[in-house]
């Protein structure tokens, strides 16, 4: 014997579902997300899933701009393995030269084929006054990263950070 169930509980059973699941979506959503200032009982759930909708589509144009960010940040670029890998070193090697008050911030960036020599690096800056505190390095696919800390010892009216700079791209 088959029991049949009727149109009006399979509706409501439906309807209880939906509900518990746009609860559900709507507890994921961050508060910050939603750019109304009603309760949350004041939306109906059309609200809720076009609010999540709007969400999730920032998610993804974020996502995108991060990883454009990230691409260009790497140096990876579409066209990397049409030119041989040449295109992560345009642009290289890299002179930064900061500084605030007597704190001098050296970066350096260069590709690991450049022969470089790091110690007449620090030699240039004990040369213009400049005391090093900390250096370091990082490796990242084919480029190095220097970040050398310091600062100024000798009067800083006379410290030209141009001048650090034009010695340190000779060097390099």
């Amino acid at each position: 014997m088959k029991v049949k169930i009727d149109r009006k509980t399979v509706e409501k059973n439906r309807r209880i579902q939906m509900k518990s699941l746009c609860f559900k979506l709507s507890s994921v959503i961050p508060k910050h997300a939603h750019n109304y200032n009603f309760s949350k009982d004041a939306l109906s759930q059309y609200d809720h899933l076009d609010h999540a909708i709007d969400y999730i589509k920032k998610l993804s144009e974020r996502i995108e701009r991060l990883k454009q960010r990230k691409n260009s940040v790497t140096g990876e670029a579409s066209d990397k393995e049409s030119d041989g890998g040449m295109a992560g070193e345009l642009g290289l090697p890299v002179v930064e030269v900061r500084h605030q008050d007597s704190i001098v911030e050296v970066v350096l960036i260069t590709s690991l084929k450049t022969s470089f020599v790091f110690h007449e690096t620090i030699k240039v800056l004990e040369e213009e006054g400049i005391d090093v505190l900390n250096a370091g390095f990082s490796v990242v696919r084919d480029k190095i990263f220097y970040t050398i800390h310091s600062q100024v010892v000798s009067s800083i009216n006379d410290f030209e950070a141009s001048k650090v700079s034009e010695r340190l791209k000779k060097l390099i």
